[in-house]
């Protein structure tokens, strides 16, 4: 008997090592340099620490970039890191919806997800389509679909495997995650997801951007760990009339955060509440009230409300309303007649103190910086 199992085993060793040599594993070109437009590089273990306002629950988490931070000129330990570590893990698909995009972390992820069977679909904006980056997911064969209008495909979210949804004011860009003042959520819900694949498939597959669209969401309305959530997209919902309604409703204070602030109706409501001796403070775009028509820097000003110009280099580009820090509106939406008309965007509301206060910290932060 031993001399038989002595020819099992080695039979056994040698099919071990001939399955072996069949199995091929696909080569990625060589690691990049931190630099627009270098090669794919591997997937590598994330090294980013927790930024200010890190988790506040299981189906959420908030990310701010950090453009004063010693290294943000290199271009490494942003948030866009921790959302390619994200997409490094999808399973089944990533729909993505960029505005803009010329980050090599998210490039990167998109084209190791889709060579590892992921389904990995996009929309973009169509005059932002000819970056390196863009180019090299087209060639790598996923397919992206571009507006192809006037209006703007504004949104910058990632649906991962219909579960998770990325979103914010922040660009996929280097200036995004690097030099400008924004914010980022991860928001685990398969409710949300599918809010947002609505949207998506919207103009993906439909084709219906902008006015086009239809006001179809499934969950507009929900509760997550007892936390109600609120999510809307322009112009299908109405965006502006409802912030107007929480606005009014404010009953402590009102703080914000605007890269382009030109709707006179939430100007309005603001300068409202403000007479009826509510704190109200906010930080505005510099480069945008220099040059945007009708801006409500100057209204705010001339009601003497605390109203002031950011202090960075990069843009102050959150869309952000806290109200009684007890309520956070954010997402994709400038207070502007072009995002509540014209734009696709996408807007979270939600009602709860504990992230009012992560807001409230990066509002002192970018608030303390500014200039009166």
């Amino acid at each position: 008997m031993k001399p038989l199992r002595s020819q099992a085993v080695l039979l056994f060793l040698a099919l071990f090592i001939v399955l072996n040599a069949c199995i091929t594993t696909p080569s990625l070109p060589p690691t990049s340099t931190a630099m627009p437009g270098t090669p794919i590089t591997p997937a590598l273990a994330p090294t980013l620490t927790p930024l200010p306002g890190p988790s506040t629950g299981g189906w959420l988490e908030i990310y701010f970039t950090s453009p004063s931070a010693p290294d943000a000129s290199s271009y490494e330990g942003g948030p866009d890191e921790i959302l390619a570590a994200a997409i490094d893990d999808a399973i089944l698909s990533v729909d993505a919806a960029s505005y803009s995009l010329n980050l090599w972390s998210i490039r990167d992820a998109l084209i190791r997800a889709h060579r590892r069977g992921v389904v990995v679909r996009m929309i973009m904006e169509s005059d932002n389509m000819d970056s390196d980056e863009v180019q090299d997911l087209l060639e790598a064969g996923i397919p992206i679909v571009g507006d192809q209008r006037e209006g703007l495909m504004h949104d910058k979210f990632v649906i991962i495997d219909r579960s998770e949804v990325w979103t914010g004011s922040m660009n996929f860009t280097t200036n995004g995650a690097y030099e400008d003042n924004n914010n980022l959520l991860r928001l685990r819900s398969v409710q949300i997801a599918e809010n947002y694949l609505t949207e998506f498939d919207e103009m993906f597959t439909g084709g219906f951007f902008g006015p086009a669209g239809e006001a179809d969401t499934p969950f507009p309305r929900l509760t997550l760990d007892g936390t109600p959530v609120e999510i809307y997209y322009s112009p299908d919902d109405g965006v502006a009339a409802r912030i107007v309604a929480l606005v009014q409703a404010a009953q402590e204070s009102i703080h914000f955060m605007a890269y382009s602030f030109t709707s006179d109706d939430i100007g309005g409501a603001i300068r409202e509440r403000a007479q009826y001796g509510l704190i109200v403070s906010g930080v505005m775009d510099k480069g945008q009230v220099a040059s945007n028509q009708g801006t409500e820097y100057d209204p705010f000003r001339q009601a003497l409300l605390d109203v002031r110009l950011d202090g960075i280099s990069g843009l102050m580009h959150h869309k952000v309303i806290i109200i009684d820090e007890q309520i956070v509106i954010t997402g994709s939406y400038n207070f502007s007649a072009s995002a509540e008309t014209r734009n696709d965007e996408n807007v979270v509301i939600i009602f709860d103190p504990e992230v009012a206060a992560q807001y409230m910290i990066e509002f002192r932060r970018v608030f303390g910086m500014a200039q009166p």
